[in-house]
């Protein structure tokens, strides 16, 4: 059965070389790996979405929230979308 979970990545793909998670979603490289394991489980991505709220804040939690509802519902985030309207 195919995960109904999308990835949380927002276009952004930037990683804080302090942190080492990515300055758009949180996720850090081990993260990343794991949403594109096929035998990972929809109760770890689950876990990690909250996981990853808590790791931003301010401005950079409000971005990503609205650029990964968007993707929810459009497919694609917000970042995305604007670059492919600025290539019209």
């Amino acid at each position: 059965m195919e995960s109904n979970i999308i990835s949380p990545c927002i276009t952004v793909c930037r990683t804080d070389p302090v942190s080492g998670y990515c300055y758009g979603c949180g996720r850090s490289n081990s993260d990343k790996q794991l949403w594109k394991n096929e035998s990972t489980t929809d109760e770890w991505k689950i876990n990690n979405l909250k996981e990853l709220e808590s790791r931003l804040s301010g401005w950079q939690l409000e971005a990503f929230k609205k650029s990964y509802e968007h993707k929810k519902i459009h497919g694609i985030s917000l970042l995305k979308k604007k670059l492919l309207e600025s290539k019209k």
